[in-house]
């Protein structure tokens, strides 16, 4: 069979594909340890919340209205109306329905967004989208219809005590030339838990401004909701900003719901582009997120439940790590968010895919840091030292999956 030029390029195997697969593989196999995909926890006071608000919803007609009929390409209005309300009131922010849009999901977003401002232009340019910290999402590596439409850059690397260490935006080293149609980061940063400062993000959204050119901001794990964060940082939004949201990490990955906070004109093609590619918006998930927001519990479990959860979580895996792996050479990126944590193997004698392929060899899955490093004008052997762990699963699933992890790191190093 003949594909298109368009079939082609998204018949490939990618990175994001083969992280999909192991999270189906992991659920659909007896005794695999999941630590590489992206799906969160199950958190038993989220999910009765859940139980309890549905069964409300279905109770008063909300459930089945919102399964039983189409939305605008825009998304659910009470949604869109309540959401900005609530930020308006929360943030001050000048903001109302007409700068939200809804996606099926983040990754659908991005898509959308990549392609709206990068790729080939009607001058004939090539527009990329800068990507000013790798390693970033590994999602976003294969988004682009045109082939190489990132460019990223490498980070300045701050060494903190107990063996970890911390990711800066180099902004020495970053340039913002013409070629660049918008800056992009992920905060907190998914792979590495990393937080972008509030003064980096000035410095962003000023070098963004003075360019004429948006800043992205992937905002799936950050404030205010799910608000799997764990820096005191400040929410941010202006008319140059793209905000980009979700309900997934609040609990609820299966609705597949993104949300796009940004200008009139980028709501506009967003709703355009929805309603070419897929009519509306699911409206399960806005549903939802509105009940959240009528009865005041958004903010408030965001806030009080699902940080928390993550946070011990995560003091959990990193003290378990630090115990089982004593090498020296061995580091973690200090975990100021998400659900991730991003592992240091320096001077490993052998690539983290090869480290990858043996672990799962032994029932492990985790994520190779190769895959996001993508937009480098060179190699660097750093890439080829980290791992994406998923610190979520229970305590007995994190005991082994680290203690296998520990063995064939140690052998490894024993190689060189």
């Amino acid at each position: 069979m003949q594909f298109s030029k368009f079939g082609e390029k998204f018949n490939r195997y990618s990175g994001i594909t083969r992280l999909m697969d192991d999270l189906n593989e992991g659920l659909r196999t007896p005794g695999a340890i999941m630590l590489g995909g992206g799906n969160p926890a199950t958190i038993p006071a989220m999910q009765d919340y859940f139980h309890q608000a549905t069964t409300e919803m279905l109770a008063n007609g909300e459930l089945v209205s919102a399964l039983g009929n189409y939305d605008g390409p825009q998304g659910k209005d009470s949604f869109l109306t309540a959401l900005a309300g609530q930020l308006r009131d929360t943030y001050g922010w000048d903001i109302s329905e007409k700068n939200i849009s809804l996606t099926n999901g983040s990754q659908s977003a991005f898509f959308y967004l990549f392609n709206l401002l990068a790729g080939k232009q009607l001058d004939g340019s090539h527009k990329k989208i800068l990507l000013p910290l790798a390693p970033e999402y590994i999602g976003y590596s294969d988004a682009g219809l045109d082939d190489d439409i990132f460019v990223s850059y490498r980070p300045d690397i701050e060494l903190l005590d107990n063996r970890m260490f911390k990711y800066h935006v180099d902004f020495e080293r970053l340039e913002v030339d013409d070629s660049v149609a918008a800056i992009c980061v992920s905060r907190p940063t998914n792979p590495t838990g990393n937080v972008l400062t509030d003064t980096e993000i000035s410095k962003l959204d000023q070098l963004a401004r003075e360019k004429g050119i948006p800043l992205i901001i992937d905002n799936a794990y950050g404030t205010p909701f799910p608000n799997i964060i764990f820096e005191e940082v400040t929410p941010f939004w202006n008319s140059n900003t793209i905000l980009c949201m979700s309900l997934s990490k609040l609990g609820l990955p299966g609705v597949r719901c993104g949300i796009v906070i940004a200008n009139e004109t980028i709501t506009q093609a967003l709703t355009n582009l929805n309603g070419i590619i897929s009519l509306a918006p699911g409206g399960f998930g806005p549903a939802i997120a509105r009940h959240m927001i009528d009865s005041g519990d958004l903010l408030r479990l965001s806030e009080t439940v699902i940080k928390p959860f993550y946070k011990e979580k995560s003091e959990f895996a990193v003290s378990l790590l630090q115990q089982s792996i004593s090498d020296s050479r061995f580091k973690i990126h200090k975990p100021e968010g998400a659900i991730f944590l991003w592992l240091w193997f320096d001077e490993l004698p052998i690539p983290t895919m090869a480290l990858y392929a043996r672990l799962k060899a032994r029932g492990v899955l985790i994520v190779p840091g190769e895959y996001f490093f993508f937009g480098q004008k060179e190699d660097w052997d750093h890439a080829h030292q980290c791992l994406r762990m998923n610190y979520v699963q229970d305590e007995a699933k994190m005991r082994a999956g680290v203690a296998i992890i520990a063995e064939e790191v140690t052998k490894a190093y024993a190689e060189r």
